[in-house]
């Protein structure tokens, strides 16, 4: 019997995958059989990924870079891995911006904008632009890499959690939309992961204890450790689940106290 969580054969877009949490689920997605695209703005530091995976499973991954912000990009993107690899089995939308980090009260107009236009519209883009082949062949997953700042109010990154909020419901219209067709969408809501893009969260010492004092695991996640709920929904282990965010937060969001 075939493992429940094998990709052998199918061919994964992971954007943003050059480093964080979209690199290593790039690289377990490589590691349980399948095809991985890696993706990000800078070709270079796709490339090294890219070596990297390809070292311990040849011919395993490509590269093609794109910004989130250009549909032109995106749709390169697409068309470029069909091109090469054929189809596209798997879709996880994991790149995201946060260029401000404060109070509402002070976001600019540009930046509440690009917040909005790369962590929801981008994504919508993406899932049109692969769906229609989906459908047709009666298969496929899309993963939505959100957060659970999408499910909770912040001081200081307010304009991001609702960009995540919004990816919740882009999955749940698009779970039913697509749900006939037996394709699947679905999101991963982590907590505060150790990765570059959140730096300055858990670099700083106050917010660090904040999150990690009423954290059941009690402290912060590592990239890997998103991993594995990207693998369960791209693979057969998940052809039930649609529509659902997956929370991967140590516990954070459980709401213990005192």
């Amino acid at each position: 019997m075939p493992s429940l969580f094998d990709l052998t054969g199918k061919v994964a877009i992971v954007t943003g995958s050059s480093r964080g949490i979209g690199r290593a689920i790039a690289e377990a997605m490589a590691d349980h059989g399948a095809k991985v695209v890696i993706s990000s703005r800078k070709a270079a530091a796709c490339e090294e990924v890219a070596e990297a995976i390809n070292a311990r499973h040849p011919g395993a991954a490509i590269v093609v870079p794109a910004s989130i912000s250009s549909k032109e990009q995106l749709q390169h993107l697409v068309d470029e891995t069909r091109r090469r690899l054929g189809r596209i089995d798997v879709l996880v939308c994991n790149a995201a911006s946060n260029p401000y980090y404060g109070p509402m009260g002070g976001i600019t107009d540009d930046q509440f904008r690009k917040i909005l236009e790369n962590n929801v519209i981008a994504n919508h883009w993406l899932v049109q632009m692969v769906a229609p082949e989906m459908i047709a062949r009666r298969s496929g997953s899309i993963v939505i890499v959100s957060s659970i700042g999408g499910l909770k109010a912040s001081a200081v990154i307010g304009a991001y959690n609702i960009s995540k909020a919004a990816d919740f419901q882009l999955a749940r219209n698009l779970a039913a939309e697509f749900g006939p067709h037996q394709v699947r969408v679905n999101c991963i809501a982590p907590g505060l992961i150790r990765t570059d893009f959140a730096r300055a969260l858990w670099e700083n010492p106050d917010t660090l204890k904040a999150v990690t004092v009423h954290t059941p695991l009690q402290r912060i996640g590592e990239p890997h450790e998103i991993a594995g709920a990207a693998i369960f929904l791209a693979s057969d282990a998940s052809t039930f689940v649609t529509g659902q965010a997956i929370i991967v937060d140590g516990g954070s969001t459980t709401g213990v106290g005192l």
